[in-house]
């Protein structure tokens, strides 16, 4: 893939640093507040407006992608009129509440000059924070992002081998009883609770992470990550990639935290 036009754009992954449902509107949609900040864990796209066609490339095993119409990617090319052959280097884990493919579909939009959240909300809740970048409190259906001064901040992510289906997790929020529905602390996350509910074994992978880092981890989105703020020689884990539970593996990944700047081709 080598056009004239071809860019390289990263799509950095996002992390919910703290995240409260405030109702559900009429039609059903859950009304959010929460800060999200860009991460140094990027997928890369490589676009080339002379090509045509979708080829996606995972640097760890992964969960299947499917690379047809209903792919991000395309969706955000349709949304904005375009066409494009594009290369799509995976590297932010699926289904881990990262925002992988929500930070693939900003980095089209991006590509193609388009900053309108509107377009972006219709893409995904979390496309219109993906689109800003950096840090920001983020409210409704994900469609106001109100920027937040950047703060370097370093997080260790287990990602255990699982994958939890987001829509499942907020009817679980919604059979939750009132008492259990709301997290406690200015840095908690409201579905947690349903999350488990959804995914028990999450809560195992939550212990697991407790007792290495000696840290209360927390979730991330819908999960299934989970984080602690630090870096991984704090908790006595430098150069630990892995983690083993029950015969299944957890990658660790240390992040820091990026600007809204970071996200052009290097």
């Amino acid at each position: 893939m080598s056009g004239a036009g071809t860019a390289r754009v990263l799509a950095p992954a996002k992390l919910t640093l703290s995240l409260r449902v405030l109702g559900v509107r009429a039609d059903g949609f859950h009304e959010l507040d929460s800060e999200m900040v860009s991460l140094d864990l990027v997928d890369e796209l490589v676009i080339d407006p002379e090509g045509e066609g979708l080829e996606i490339v995972f640097e760890e095993s992964s969960e299947p992608v499917s690379d047809g119409p209903a792919n991000l990617v395309r969706r955000a090319l349709e949304a904005v009129g375009r066409s494009a052959g594009v290369r799509l280097m995976k590297r932010i884990p699926v289904g881990g509440g990262l925002g992988g493919g929500s930070s693939d579909a900003a980095a089209v939009l991006r590509w193609a000059g388009c900053d309108d959240l509107e377009v972006a909300a219709r893409l995904g809740a979390d496309v219109p924070f993906c689109v800003r970048g950096g840090r920001a409190r983020v409210g409704g259906l994900g469609d106001r992002v109100v920027p937040l001064p950047d703060e370097p901040r370093s997080f260790v992510l287990l990602v255990p081998p699982l994958a939890v289906d987001t829509a499942a997790v907020y009817r679980a929020w919604d059979a939750l009883a009132e008492s259990d529905q709301r997290a406690d602390g200015p840095d908690s996350n409201d579905l947690t609770a349903a999350a488990l509910v959804v995914e028990p074994a999450l809560g195992r992978w939550r212990d697991r992470f407790a007792e290495l880092t000696g840290r209360t981890p927390r979730l991330a989105g819908s999960g299934a990550t989970w984080f602690v703020e630090g870096l991984l020689e704090d908790f006595g884990l430098a150069g630990t990639r892995r983690v083993e539970l029950e015969e299944r593996e957890a990658r660790l990944i240390q992040v820091r935290t990026i600007g809204p700047d970071d996200t052009a081709g290097r």
